[in-house]
């Protein structure tokens, strides 16, 4: 797979080209993704993705998917198979090389039992809490466990025990016997096996013990032949424990780890803990809400999988954490859409209009550009009547200062089709409200120009009232109204600051009969409104729902032509 543009320079393109200069690895480059099955992937997830299979295809390499399925409690098949669908639909294919750390419990198992022979691991008693208490801080070393001092004998017999279940959950553990006076707290003598009764969604009952996370990864990394093993900033501490663990063994190889900044997008959270708790709690409808920062979500809302991967190439590789504006996200999604979405005409909030002389029993075929920006895409009919759709927003009673659409007395060009002007206001008796509009059209302006030369301010769009698609239309907004919820020090729960306005559902919206067998997943342009996408969940052939994608107004083009005006890069 080829990415949308040229690959821009990052440090860890520059240390791959380095140990391919110098042989390093035998010339090979062999990556690996590996998320946890305990909930959906994120956008931050894809630029990890992105990263691990890009650097893999641009040398020649290869990417496995490895789930590191460690903690039983916390796992499921669904998260399995959601994250199977995410990596593909995002363009990535793993071969033949899909692996779960459950794959190598046995092998962990033989790892561990080599580390207590070697006297670099003991079974210890300590409670969850003594141990935490034991550890120390990051200014006072910790205490040496009562059962550091355990003969390897010992050790062994009670290892095997912790396997056969004689002992209860969390009554003990085996640790790493490394260095608890070691400024690094990862390496004050890490917990690397526990006791936990949990049915795996793999391997059932068969374990009830498990190894951590920490020892499990590298090994996996060196079980597999990794060469680079990349992931984010957070486990920099990690580093060291990942080496160690892999020097005291006699292991296949010993991969390299890289650590790069994780990706933080304004306006939401990227924490499937966060996540989670937005499921639970039924603050959104789940996972693949399209308000939701998860690949299922912006597939459902209609992002496309070549904007994603443009954003992430545009985003780059650093070492130094930072918040991207999900501004350049939509920016990245606009400019692919606006190549491969057909336009066509929505009404979202209907204003009814009768054309007084236009006749009853016409209707005419108006021939409509499908993409100006690819002729290719051909065109299309749109039926024309007396009786039409528009706008609400489009009308205006009493017209403010450069207000320049439909107004009373006032000409406007209908796109496609004629010329009309506003001759008459029908209101509602008790509220006042606008109800319908009544024009005259000009039967000379056919196909939307004058042939006398006249000029109109303003383009409306509309739709037949007799022919077009009654639909839904659901308005998302940002799921948050702070840029940063999670960095407020002055609230402790992140969701205090989650958007009431988030979405709008629009029930009486009017569209193109085109649009009535649109198939779920579809995206188009609604004229003058924005990006749109047929609900792949809730749209069926008795309720037409599109989502709003993004609207027209590029917020991250101002901001760039903001920065360019201040001389700034």
């Amino acid at each position: 797979m080829t990415t949308d543009s040229t690959p821009s320079p990052n440090f860890i393109r520059n240390i791959v080209a380095e140990d391919l200069k110098t042989n390093k690895n035998n010339g090979r480059v062999h990556t690996r993704f590996p998320p946890e099955p305990n909930g959906y992937l994120h956008i931050g997830h894809a630029k990890s993705i992105c990263l691990n299979f890009g650097i893999a295809a641009e040398n020649g390499g290869l990417c496995n998917l490895r789930f590191d399925d460690t903690n039983p409690s916390k796992e499921e098949v669904e998260y399995v198979e959601s994250i199977m669908e995410d990596v593909r639909w995002l363009g990535f294919d793993w071969d033949d090389r899909l692996f779960y750390a459950s794959d190598y419990f046995e092998k962990l198992y033989e790892y561990a039992e080599e580390l207590i022979r070697k006297g670099k691991a003991y079974v210890c008693d300590l409670s969850p809490e003594e141990i935490r208490a034991y550890r120390g801080t990051l200014t006072e070393p910790g205490k040496d466990s009562p059962y550091r001092t355990r003969s390897v004998e010992e050790n062994f017999d009670l290892f095997q025990r912790m396997r056969a279940g004689e002992f209860e959950d969390r009554s003990r553990v085996l640790r790493a016997k490394i260095d608890m006076s070691s400024p690094n707290l990862n390496m004050r003598d890490p917990v690397i096996f526990r006791i936990l009764r949990a049915e795996h969604h793999r391997t059932g009952n068969k374990w009830c013990i498990y190894p951590t996370y920490d020892f499990t990864h590298c090994l996996s990394d060196s079980i597999e032949g990794i060469t680079h093993s990349l992931c984010t900033l957070e486990f920099e501490d990690n580093r060291p424990l990942y080496d160690w663990v892999l020097d005291q063994l006699d292991v296949p190889c010993h991969p390299q780890q890289i650590e790069f900044a994780r990706l933080n997008l304004s306006h939401t959270v990227l924490s499937k803990r966060k996540l989670l708790e937005l499921v639970e709690q039924k603050h959104v409808t789940g996972w693949d809400d399209p308000r939701m920062p998860t690949l299922s979500g912006l597939r459902r809302r209609g992002y496309t999988p070549e904007s994603i991967r443009n954003f992430c190439e545009r985003i780059g590789v650093a070492k130094r954490e930072s918040t991207v504006e999900i501004a350049l996200l939509e920016h990245c999604l606009r400019e692919d859409l606006n190549k491969r979405a057909r336009r066509v005409m929505g009404v979202l909030r209907p204003l009814k209009v009768v054309i007084d002389n236009y006749p009853e029993d016409l209707v005419e075929e108006m021939e409509a550009i499908n993409n100006p920006e690819d002729l290719a895409m051909g065109t299309r009919k749109v039926p024309f009547s007396r009786v039409l759709y528009i706008e609400q927003d489009d009308f205006h009673e009493d017209p403010p200062k450069k207000f320049f659409r439909l107004a009373p007395g006032r000409e406007v060009r209908l796109r496609y089709a004629y010329y009309i002007t506003c001759v008459n206001v029908v209101k509602d008796s008790k509220t006042g409200e606008v109800t319908e509009l009544h024009c005259t059209y000009d039967p000379e302006t056919r196909g939307g120009s004058s042939p006398d030369g006249r000029r109109v301010k303003a383009t409306l769009h509309w739709v037949s009232a007799s022919h077009s698609q009654e639909a839904e239309v659901r308005i998302y907004d940002h799921l948050f109204t702070k840029e940063h919820p999670t960095d407020d020090k002055e609230v402790s729960d992140f969701k205090i600051h989650l958007n009431p306005n988030s979405l709008e559902a629009l029930t009486s919206c009017r569209v193109e009969p085109g649009l009535r067998d649109a198939p779920p997943g579809s995206r188009f342009q609604f004229e003058r409104l924005g990006y749109f996408c047929v609900d792949s969940v809730d749209s069926t052939d008795a309720g037409l729902i599109f989502n709003r994608t993004v609207s027209l107004k590029d917020s991250w083009a101002k901001i760039q032509k903001a920065q360019k005006k201040k001389g700034q890069p």
